[in-house]
């Protein structure tokens, strides 16, 4: 019976939110290596991302939201992708800006 429960809508969140209060509270007591779903390395919220994934189920812009957020951590971020160095100047407290062309 119980595990009828569970397989409804209603029970699925139920269920999420215990396992995210039980979560919580062996993060907190410093025993989270103990759930199986926590390692050493594993930091930060995973109660979280069970809701984000019910939350996407049901909005077609969460689901967007987060193939963006998978996408952009799969991207490399260059540092020579944005200006480039020692041509631009900008003094925001001043309200200057000095861009030097390059000599060709």
């Amino acid at each position: 019976m119980p595990l009828l429960v569970f397989m409804t809508l209603p029970g699925l969140v139920i269920l999420l939110t215990v396992l995210a209060f039980v979560d919580q509270l062996m993060l907190r007591a410093g025993r989270a290596g103990l759930l199986p779903w926590r390692n050493s390395a594993r930091q930060g919220q995973i109660s979280a991302t069970g809701f984000e994934q019910l939350h996407a189920t049901f909005s077609p812009g969460k689901q967007s939201e987060l193939k963006e957020r998978q996408s952009a951590l799969l991207l490399r971020d260059d540092e020579e992708d944005g200006a480039p160095p020692n041509r631009t100047l900008v003094d925001l407290e001043g309200g200057t800006a000095v861009v030097r062309l390059p000599r060709g």
